[in-house]
């Protein structure tokens, strides 16, 4: 079974670094450039994991975050907040948003596949992997 992964960031190549890298470690991945495109994807994509930029022209991850935790359709999602400007508040900020877990971004592309399982684990997922 592939685990699905949406990776949403308005920079080109954070998202097909993250992209290919989650794609050989098995994930089927699809990615948005920001909110409103992420948003239509959600239309025809259910992801298990979102990797979620928080800082983003027009909707930011924080503003999505709260929509998607709303939505009883993507409420479930476990959004993982990644983020280049790591300051002081800003984990608490997007753990109050609904966001399930918190990366600062570079990503470490070593490990990435294994957070996303910890937190779908922790999620009370169990193991995505069959």
């Amino acid at each position: 079974m592939s685990v699905g992964v949406l990776v949403i960031d308005d920079n080109p190549q954070n998202l097909k670094l993250t992209r290919l890298v989650l794609a050989q470690e098995g994930y089927e991945v699809r990615t948005a450039a920001d909110g409103e495109e992420a948003l239509g994807v959600l239309r025809e994509f259910a992801p298990r994991v979102i990797l979620m930029d928080l800082q983003m022209p027009g909707m930011d991850g924080f503003e999505l975050t709260r929509r998607l935790k709303h939505d009883p359709a993507t409420k479930d999602i476990v959004i993982i907040a990644l983020t280049a400007y790591a300051m002081r508040g800003d984990e608490a900020r997007a753990r109050a948003a609904g966001c399930d877990g918190y990366l600062a971004k570079p990503i470490d592309t070593r490990s990435i596949g294994r957070v996303i399982l910890e937190h779908i684990e922790a999620a009370g997922g169990g193991s995505p992997v069959s």
